[in-house]
This record gives C-alpha cells, sequence and structure tokens, in this order.
C-alpha cells in the first residue's frame, strides 16, 4: 500500500512538510503554531515555522472550542517505548493530526510491559475512548490485555496471533526489495546484505526483499555476502570489514538501518576506498543522521508517522460502523535518493 493510501489524494501539505521546510522537528512546529510562548525557542526559529506554514498553506486543524466537555472521548495511543529511537513518537504525531481533523484529542501513554499496562489503563478507567492505538517499538507479535482490546484497538506496527484485530505495518519486504532494485538498476551486481537482529520480523522481512530482487534478475544467492548485525553501527563497522576482505569483494551494500550504514561507511573509508564510486551504500530508516553522512545516504523511509495517520482513521471509520473486518495495513516505505549510490 503507498504511504498515501491507494484511491487517497494527499490534499494539504502535513506538519512533516513543514517542519522539513523549516528545518525543525515536527514538536517544534506544533509548538509554534499552537502558540506556546512558555516554550523557550528562538524567534528566528518561530519565523521560520510561521513562514514555511504560510508557503505551504498549512494550518493546524482546530476544534470549534478548545475546551472540550469532559465527556468527549478521547483516542488513546498506547506505546510501549518512545525512548531508544523516534518512532512511537513519529506515529503518535500521525495519529494526533488525524484525531484533531476530526475534533478528538489524543493521548499519549507508555507500558513497557503488562503490568505497566494495567496500571495505564486503570487510570484511563473513568475516561470514555474513542478508540486505542497499540504501538510497538519492534515490528512484533503482541499480546494486549483484555483491559485494552475491550475498546476499539488498532495495533501500530505489531498484530496479534489470531489476527483479531485491525493492524497497520511497514512494507518492509517491499522496502528491502525497493533498495536492492535500485543498487541493481544502476549496475551493481555483486550487493551484500548487512542485516538486523536474527528473529526479528522486520529483519526478515527485509532479507526476504533482497533475495526477491535478486532473483528478479536472476542473480544467485550467495549466502557469503549476508552479514548478521545487531541494529547497531558498530555491527555495521565490523560486518563491512569482513565482507571487504573477501576474495571478491562486494560492490554494493545494503544496511538493513542507518546506524548500520554509518558503521559501514568509516570501514569503507579506511580500507581507502570511495563511496559510491568504489562501493554503493543504501540503508534503511532515513534517520535524521542519513542526509549529513559524507555523502548523504540513499535509504528507505520508516513511515511511522503515516502509518499513525492511518490507524487513527481506521479507528475513525471503526467508531462509524466501518472496517468490522480486521485487516492488516502494509504501509511502503518510499525510496530517498541522495548520493550513496
Amino acid at each position: 500500500m503507498d504511504a498515501t493510501p491507494k484511491g487517497r489524494k494527499k490534499s494539504r501539505a502535513t506538519m512533516m512538510d513543514v517542519a522539513e521546510l523549516a528545518g525543525v522537528s515536527q514538536a517544534t512546529v506544533s509548538l509554534v503554531l499552537n502558540g506556546s510562548p512558555d516554550v523557550k525557542l528562538a524567534e528566528t526559529t518561530r519565523e521560520r515555522v510561521r513562514t514555511a506554514a504560510r508557503d505551504l498553506g498549512y494550518s493546524l486543524p482546530r476544534r470549534k472550542s478548545r475546551k472540550l466537555p469532559d465527556t468527549q472521548p478521547v483516542l488513546l495511543f498506547l506505546a510501549d517505548e518512545i525512548s531508544s529511537d523516534p518512532w512511537m513518537t513519529a506515529a503518535f504525531d500521525g495519529a494526533q493530526k488525524k484525531a484533531l481533523e476530526f475534533g478528538l484529542n489524543a493521548v499519549l501513554a507508555v507500558a513497557a510491559d503488562a503490568e505497566n499496562e494495567a496500571v495505564v489503563m486503570e487510570q484511563f478507567q473513568s475516561t470514555p475512548l474513542a478508540g486505542i492505538i497499540y504501538g510497538t517499538i519492534l515490528t512484533r507479535q503482541v499480546r494486549p490485555s483484555a483491559q485494552v482490546t475491550r475498546h476499539p484497538t488498532v495495533l501500530l506496527n505489531g498484530w496479534d496471533k489470531d489476527r483479531s484485530l485491525h493492524s497497520v505495518v511497514p512494507g518492509d519486504a517491499l522496502g528491502g526489495r525497493t533498495a536492492v532494485e535500485h543498487l541493481l538498476d544502476r549496475g551493481r551486481t555483486r550487493i551484500a546484505l548487512i542485516n538486523g537482529l536474527e528473529g526479528l520480523e522486520a529483519t526478515q522481512d527485509r532479507a526476504r526483499g533482497y533475495r526477491q530482487a535478486l532473483a528478479s534478475r536472476e542473480i544467485p544467492f550467495d549466502p557469503v555476502l549476508v552479514r548478521d548485525g545487531n541494529w547497531e553501527a558498530r555491527s555495521g563497522y565490523e560486518e563491512t570489514k569482513a565482507l571487504l576482505a573477501l576474495e571478491t569483494r562486494p560492490d554494493a551494500i545494503f544496511c538493513a538501518n542507518d546506524p548500520m550504514a554509518f558503521g559501514c561507511y568509516e570501514a569503507i573509508r579506511e580500507a581507502g576506498l570511495k563511496i559510491p564510486d568504489d562501493i554503493s551504500v543504501i540503508g534503511f530508516d532515513d534517520r535524521e543522521i542519513a542526509k549529513d553522512m559524507h555523502p548523504p545516504l540513499t535509504t528507505m523511509v520508516l513511515p511511522h508517522y503515516e502509518m499513525g495517520e492511518i490507524a487513527a482513521e481506521i479507528l475513525i471509520d471503526m467508531a462509524g460502523g466501518h472496517n468490522t473486518v480486521p485487516i492488516q495495513v502494509k504501509v511502503d516505505c518510499p525510496l530517498v535518493v541522495r548520493a550513496s549510490v
């Protein structure tokens, strides 16, 4: 599925567009456009945001009244973690934006385990909930408690064993295939993969996409070119050194996330090779660091903002009596072409 779902046109600029044009975070855009005077932001930053929003024709969706009635239901976004990676906060931003369009408040809560989940749900016992988006930092099978699933629930970045709940996940397999096909289209034929932690859904799917791309061009799969990393830059560095020590080194490396690509860059430089002249590198995630690497890193977007929007929209449709049959939506991971290929 496209990041903008099939059949639905992107009708106007988003907060993400404003943030990119102004060179700030989405949180900063929200603070400026919501008129938060107590937040310490430079006036030049505020003006950049206001100018970008004006140029793009963007304004925050507004409710008729800034103070909602006590009985107004809220959309609860329940995440297992928000500190180590930006994905759940990005997804919450997308869900909040969509909720605001329909006059709903969205609230973010964090529950790292079943015990914390019970505490959070107890706190919201007296709050009318429009529904719950249940997000997980890693793409995996989840098991929400009965306290959660008694409300309309959409899983974000996860799925349940019985597939009895709606879920929204990234299209990791297609993303992996797109990344490798991009390398193949530019004449690279001996393409290595530095993958993530073994056993994770994202790891398996990105590897499957890698193999599908090779098969589509009738290039034999060579297990020697596949290395297991752990998502960290150090593993990208070490596994790249091992790949460069092969009798016939690769002419391109697909790193299953951007931090490993950062480590990959360091190993390539130490070997006296140039990117992309001697070897091409492509990553996955499109983290902030990707555009500032030398050369800027070609990578795949991990579309959590769009996933949050879609999850909220599914919940709102459920409240209207639609989407009664559980579905899984896979959101495309767009290619961002920069200078490393």
